[in-house]
């Protein structure tokens, strides 16, 4: 399981995604866990940009909101 403060390069998401993410200082999974859909729309990820993220979150029991999951 990833650490919350662990770098999102670690969620393996696509090169364009991270570099996105990056670019607007989200540099840990924390930093994606506590956003909104709507965030992320302001970073111009597209809808299938963010249900990966959505999705690789989802595989650590994590979801957008701060949702925990056991």
């Amino acid at each position: 399981m990833l650490n919350l403060e662990d770098n999102i390069k670690k969620m393996n998401l696509s090169d364009k995604v991270t570099k996105k993410l990056l670019e607007n200082n989200i540099n840990c999974i924390k930093d994606i866990w506590v956003l909104k859909r709507k965030d992320l729309k302001k970073f111009n990820l597209t809808d299938k940009e963010i249900k990966s993220i959505i999705i690789a979150l989802q595989l650590e029991g994590l979801d957008l909101g701060k949702k925990m999951y056991d």
